[in-house]
């Protein structure tokens, strides 16, 4: 049998008054693909180059991370612009982070978008279908980040584009496949063991565990951690940890055996 490859994915770069990246050059030695701010919620031209260098030195690949251009909300407010404008945000954010990884002879490889665009896209297949043209239109090689289950797996499928699905390591699920609303006391998973054996075992099974135990089946790629405070960070550490443990490879998005 094949060994089972997984991929861990993290948001990095986004200094900013909402959030701090002293955690970032930590993360880049457990993760092994990072979604980089481009400035729009987050982040700056140091942070990028700084996220690219490192993530060089550690072999992990390059992802932008576009958003809505609203900084002062990091991104997380719901925007109603149109496609063309849509469009100009991935092209214009890809095109920066772009930029600067070629000055490090490296090259964005994938693309995940942030906050409320991507929470947005995942309920609606008008702006689904959007995003993935654009990103389809910079490039077919690009590896298009999405949750697992979500309308913008749906658009990008209908394109056949690269498609790597992803899970949330520290969030539960309801049981329509979504992630349970941040305003629910049960949103976040905070205990490190139990985000450990979440994130196993909906990995090993190829499928989420929703909070109410049931289990839906789907393609899991990634799994995307924070790593935002210290204890977030030992449990990101423990969660690659225990993927290692269990037999699974770990792979850099663009060097999985389904991307190749």
């Amino acid at each position: 049998m094949e060994t089972m490859e997984i991929n861990i994915n993290c948001d990095l770069g986004e200094k900013s008054k909402h959030h701090s990246n002293k955690y970032d050059p930590d993360l880049l030695e457990i993760v092994n693909s990072a979604n980089v701010a481009c400035g729009y919620h987050a982040g700056d031209v140091s942070t990028m180059h700084d996220v690219v260098q490192i993530s060089k030195k550690n072999g992990v690949s390059i992802g932008a991370h576009p958003s809505f251009n609203d900084p002062k909300n990091f991104g997380r407010e719901r925007m109603y612009l149109t496609s063309s404008e849509v469009k100009k945000l991935i092209y214009d954010q890809y095109d920066i982070l772009q930029n600067i990884s070629i000055q490090h002879g490296q090259n964005v490889t994938h693309m995940k978008p942030h906050g409320a665009l991507n929470n947005m896209a995942c309920e609606d297949i008008e702006l689904a279908t959007t995003l993935a043209n654009a990103i389809n239109e910079i490039s077919k090689d690009l590896i298009y980040l999405v949750p697992t289950g979500s309308k913008m797996e749906e658009a990008a499928k209908k394109l056949n584009m690269k498609i790597a699905c992803e899970i949330f390591a520290d969030r539960n699920y309801e049981d329509d496949g979504n992630l349970v609303s941040r305003k629910k006391p049960h949103a976040l998973i905070t205990d490190p063991e139990e985000a450990k054996k979440h994130v196993l075992t909906m990995v090993k099974n190829q499928s989420l565990n929703c909070h109410s135990g049931k289990q839906i089946s789907c393609e899991i790629d990634s799994v995307c951690i924070h790593g935002d405070n210290e204890s977030s960070l030992s449990t990101a550490k423990s969660i690659r940890e225990n993927l290692i443990e269990n037999g699974l490879k770990l792979k850099p998005l663009n060097q999985m055996r389904k991307f190749i």
